[in-house]
C-alpha cells in the first residue's frame, strides 16, 4: 500500500548511503549585466514575501515539532508546506548570490525554474527532534560565519560578474557550497530531514553519466575551497570585531553611568 513514506536510504550527491537534501543549480552561464547591476533591488519584493513566509514557517515548525516528537515524522501537510518554503527561499537565495540570472517566481511550485531542491520524507529520531535546537548550534555557527564572510566580499563577486557577464567557476562553486549548506541547515532546522548539514567542501567525483547539474555533484577545486575557508575567517573576524565594539560600548556606558552616579554624591 502506498503511503508516500519512503524509508529506504537515498544515496546522497557524494555517492554515500546517507540521505542528504540535494540542491540542483545549473552550471555557471552568461548573465545579463543590467540584472546583475540591479539584482538586490529587483529582489526586494521577494525578500518581503520570504520574510512573511519565514514567520509562518516558524509557527508551523513548532506544530510539526510536537507532531514529530510523538509520531517520529512530520505530518504530510506540514512537510509539504515547509518544503515549499525552503524551495522558495533557496530560489531567492540563488538569485541574490548570483548563482542564476533567472528571476524567481512568486510561487511554491516552480518546476521550470533552474534552481530545484530534493527533500524526501524520512523517519525522524524522536530524541534528536527533542534536542534539535541544541544539536543545530554548531551548524548554525558555521552557517553564520559562512554567510557573513560571503557578504563581506560579495561586492567583489558582484563587480566581477558585472564586468565579465558571468560568475567564474571558483566563485560559483564556493558560493554554491554556502548556498547548499544553508539549505541543508534550514531543512534540518525545520525537521524536513534527520541528516545533519555536511559536505561543505563538496562531494566526491562521480562518473560523467551521473552528473545531474552544476551542483550535483558539487565539486570544489583548490581555489574554491580556499574561498570557503576565507568566508569562514572573514565571518569570524567580523563577529569578533562586532563583539569587541559591543563590549566597548557597554563598558563606556557603564563608566558613564558610574560617573553620573558619583557626581550626584555629596563630598565628605
Amino acid at each position: 500500500m502506498a503511503t508516500g513514506w519512503d524509508q529506504r536510504a537515498v544515496p546522497d550527491s557524494g555517492g554515500g548511503s546517507e540521505w542528504l537534501p540535494v540542491l540542483d543549480v545549473p552550471a555557471p552561464g552568461r548573465q545579463r549585466r543590467w540584472t546583475v547591476l540591479l539584482r538586490w533591488l529587483l529582489l526586494i519584493p521577494q525578500f518581503v514575501v520570504y520574510a512573511v513566509l519565514s514567520v509562518l514557517a516558524f509557527f508551523v515548525t513548532i506544530v510539526g515539532w510536537f507532531a514529530a516528537l510523538f509520531t517520529g515524522r512530520l505530518p504530510d501537510g506540514i512537510f509539504r508546506f515547509l518544503r515549499s518554503v525552503l524551495a522558495y527561499a533557496t530560489r531567492v537565495n540563488a538569485s541574490a548570490t548570483l548563482l542564476v540570472d533567472r528571476y524567481p517566481p512568486f510561487s511554491f511550485s516552480a518546476p521550470q525554474h533552474p534552481v530545484q531542491i530534493e527533500v524526501r520524507p524520512t523517519p525522524l529520531n524522536r530524541l534528536a527532534v527533542f534536542f534539535r535546537l541544541i544539536l543545530m548550534i554548531p551548524a548554525v555557527i558555521v552557517s553564520s560565519l559562512l554567510q557573513s564572510g560571503w557578504y563581506a566580499i560579495s561586492w567583489v563577486f558582484w563587480l566581477i560578474t558585472l564586468v565579465l557577464g558571468r560568475l567564474p567557476e571558483p566563485l560559483y562553486t564556493a558560493t554554491a557550497a554556502v548556498a547548499r549548506y544553508t539549505m541543508r541547515l534550514d531543512a534540518y532546522a525545520h525537521l524536513l530531514t534527520p541528516a545533519y548539514p555536511k559536505r561543505l567542501f563538496g562531494d566526491e567525483p562521480v562518473p560523467a553519466q551521473d552528473v545531474r547539474s552544476g551542483t550535483r555533484p558539487l565539486l570544489l577545486d583548490t581555489a574554491a575551497k580556499v574561498l570557503v575557508v576565507l568566508f569562514l575567517l572573514l565571518g569570524l573576524a567580523g563577529h569578533t570585531v562586532n563583539a569587541s565594539v559591543d563590549y566597548d560600548s557597554d563598558s563606556d556606558s557603564d563608566d558613564g553611568d558610574t560617573r553620573t552616579a558619583h557626581a550626584g554624591l555629596p563630598n565628605p
